[in-house]
């Protein structure tokens, strides 16, 4: 059964995917998204936090590797950009959102990671998972953002002469306000990511008597903050906008993305070792 609903949550997606990318990426403008579509990616949504609870609260055995991490990513970037598409005209990005989340979806089942020890069911240990998962959701988000505002920026160089876009790019908003969204989504990322470290340390003190431990997963963890706290200096000292944004937004995402999934993975399925 849990396969079976793994499959109609992949198919659900990649329909969902196919279909924006068909009627969203061709002609000379972006239609908004009609009633029916929300619907049928809030069901994609439902089928997919089902399996999440299911494979992480809802077993004897508490498993959460890179898999889950990055199911788990997708499924509140999904979610969120649903939320955001209720206020802004961004149906441009649907297909590849609903593309990675039908990538995502399987990878549980492909690779269920390992047992994770009993100190990795505390409250603590919960607490720092949780907000991990909404701060890398909202980071990815933010870097979809920051790729969609680069093309847009090539787009509308390219199109000077016009002053036109077309296809899903045209029913976007200006790219100033995309700017705004990003730093937004950036702020409340940061937030989230320090309450995500704090709770690290609380977590690691608790088990290891020690603030932290020094591995790959606490360094790339503290380099990706000090990149956005970088950012976000550096936005509200100097204005910081434009590619220089964009590029340290890709950076710090990149940076956090390998201090967790990319650690999970060396050590889960290349060295075959438990990673609390």
């Amino acid at each position: 059964m849990v396969i079976l609903l793994y499959a109609i949550a992949t198919l659900f997606y990649a329909a969902l995917a196919l279909h924006f990318w068909r009627t969203r990426w061709g002609g000379s403008s972006a239609p908004a998204i009609a009633p029916w579509e929300r619907v049928t990616i809030l069901i994609a949504l439902g089928l997919h936090a089902g399996l999440l609870y299911q494979e992480l609260f809802r077993t004897e055995e508490l498993r959460f590797g890179f898999a889950f991490a990055l199911s788990a990513m997708l499924w509140l970037t999904v979610l969120i950009y649903w939320a955001e598409s209720l206020f802004l005209r961004l149906e441009g990005i649907q297909a590849l959102v609903l593309a990675l989340a039908a990538v995502c979806v399987p990878l549980p089942a492909l690779f269920p990671g390992l047992i994770a020890p009993p100190s990795a069911r505390s409250f603590e240990f919960r607490m720092h998972t949780v907000l991990a998962v909404l701060a890398y959701g909202l980071f990815t988000m933010a870097a979809l953002h920051a790729l969609l505002m680069t093309v847009l920026e090539r787009r509308l160089h390219g199109h000077a002469r016009t002053g036109s876009l077309a296809g899903p790019l045209a029913g976007l908003p200006p790219l100033l306000s995309m700017e705004v969204l990003l730093f937004r989504l950036i702020a409340v990322g940061f937030i989230l990511l320090t309450l995500t470290l704090v709770t690290g340390i609380v977590y690691s003190e608790t088990i290891f008597g020690q603030a932290a431990k020094f591995d790959h997963k606490t360094v790339f963890a503290v380099a990706s903050w000090l990149i956005f706290a970088g950012l976000l200096a550096g936005r509200y000292l100097y204005g910081w906008r434009g590619r220089v944004a964009l590029r340290w937004t890709l950076a710090g995402f990149l940076t956090l993305l390998l201090a967790y999934v990319g650690s999970r993975f060396v050590m889960e399925v290349i060295l075959q070792r438990p990673m609390a």
